[in-house]
């Protein structure tokens, strides 16, 4: 494997299957990025690339973006199942935005903490962040599997991580007002 320079000084190494069922608490940034790329970006570093910057352009400004869920476990929450079980693009991509200012896309009861920590934009909810959705569904066709977009604070992915453990990737850091 080698590693090719992408983005802000991080690198991708593509992630082998041997890597596959680790712990994402156990693997370095780097691994859970060429996981992240191998499982929802069918190993393809442009693709990624394109789908982050895409949705840099449509948030605001300092907005972070974080990948949590099974693309970076491998393993659904639900079942334990691994991504993709049920075929090429089954599995979605959950997409946690940190930021205040890109909160105020979501409806008023589109918050499951008021201000803290919204409802997921998807699917089966597209209204509850009209402003977002056509982003949305426009970075579904690019990488070809659902996209669930939720907005959060700084404080509720700290909480979530240090009391549920819950592992996450960060694509791009939160501003220093997000």
């Amino acid at each position: 494997m080698r590693d090719v320079e992408c983005g802000k000084g991080s690198y991708y190494a593509p992630v082998r299957e041997p890597f596959m069922p680790r712990d994402a608490h156990e693997m370095s940034e780097v691994e859970v990025r060429g996981r992240i790329i191998t499982l929802a970006f069918d190993s393809d570093e442009t693709l990624f690339i394109a789908f982050y910057r895409k949705l840099q352009q449509g948030i605001p400004e300092g907005t972070g973006i974080i990948l949590r869920g099974s693309v970076v476990t491998n393993k659904r929450f639900e079942d334990g199942t691994p991504f993709d079980s049920l075929g090429k693009g089954t599995s979605d991509l959950d997409v946690t935005l940190v930021g205040k200012k890109v909160m105020e896309a979501w409806v008023s009861d589109g918050y499951y903490l008021p201000g803290l920590h919204t409802k997921p934009l998807c699917d089966e909810d597209p209204d509850i962040a009209p402003s977002l959705n056509p982003l949305r569904e426009s970075l579904q066709q690019l990488i070809g599997r659902p996209v669930n977009i939720q907005a959060t604070s700084s404080l509720v992915l700290y909480a979530r991580e240090v009391l549920f453990g819950e592992a996450y990737h960060v694509v791009v850091e939160p501003g220093k007002d997000a």
